[in-house]
């Protein structure tokens, strides 16, 4: 009797320890229940392929900034100021120069060989023979950018979408003098922008007889005038920039004489002078 108690026992807990286990993994077997997230979802970035157009306002959140026609001028100086201290002194030259006689020009034509010319002498009336073009095209006086822009619009009505682009070959006609004492003074040939200092170097250099202090430009205004600019050559050769000056097409650079040809000039006459007493009846 009392082994059958023990075996009704035993089998009585292995009993509850079954129905326990199945009870724990039916609990683990049950669907999750999810609370819904109230997170705001983010918003998709574009990639960097991809064009932000104005109505994308959801794309990404962009600051204006109005800009001034002030602020805009002020950049405009800033940027000039930076490229004159940092450029080479000849640049921009070309881009800005004004076509005139005995300037060598070419016209390229994309895609129309035949319409393409290089080595073209403006004639002294200025204007170019070009096909398409009756009478000619006026190219004196302008840049070469202004006379691709007007062959652009003439040519327009015989091509379609015509790309042309004006190279100035040879620049002859801007030209420079250099007077006064000077190793070789003359007229020269401007081929690009040109300091007073380079100017009087290639004239030969100034002479012992010349005042490097008073070096005068005279540049012609546009009213006719002369108008007189002095340059101070002695303090740029010491280091001091702010005398450096450059030539315009047209400018005249005057080297005037120093005490020393003074005094030369003064001795020369003493020969005379001697002269003219013997034969007034002196000693």
């Amino acid at each position: 009797m009392k082994l059958q108690a023990k075996l009704n026992a035993l089998a009585l807990s292995l009993l509850l320890s079954v129905i326990t286990a199945a009870s724990v993994l039916a609990q683990d077997t049950r669907p999750k229940t999810q609370t819904p997230r109230t997170d705001v979802p983010a918003t998709a970035m574009p990639s960097p392929a991809e064009r932000l157009e104005p109505d994308d306002v959801n794309a990404t959140t962009v600051t204006s900034i109005d800009i001034t026609p002030e602020m805009q001028a002020g950049r405009r100086e800033e940027m000039s100021e930076g490229e004159a201290a940092i450029l080479p002194y000849y640049n921009n030259y070309l881009t800005t120069y004004r076509l005139g006689p005995e300037d060598v020009i070419s016209v390229t034509v994309f895609g129309q060989d035949r319409y393409s010319r290089t080595g073209i002498i403006i004639p002294p009336d200025g204007k170019i023979n070009y096909p398409l073009i009756p009478n000619g095209i006026l190219v004196a006086g302008k840049t070469t950018e202004q006379v691709a822009a007007e062959l652009t619009k003439r040519l327009d009505e015989y091509i379609i979408d015509p790309k042309i682009t004006v190279m100035l070959e040879k620049a002859q006609s801007a030209r420079y003098s250099v007077l006064g004492d000077v190793g070789a003074p003359g007229i020269r040939i401007m081929t690009r922008r040109l300091s007073v200092y380079e100017a009087l170097a290639e004239a030969g250099g100034v002479l012992e007889t010349g005042d490097k202090t008073k070096v005068m430009i005279l540049r012609r205004q546009a009213d006719g005038t002369l108008s007189p600019k002095i340059v101070n050559i002695k303090k740029y050769e010491r280091g001091d920039a702010r005398e450096m000056a450059y030539l315009a097409p047209g400018d005249q650079v005057v080297v005037p004489g120093n005490r020393l040809k003074k005094f030369r000039e003064i001795m020369s006459f003493l020969p005379i002078l001697s002269f003219a007493r013997i034969f007034a009846g002196g000693f």
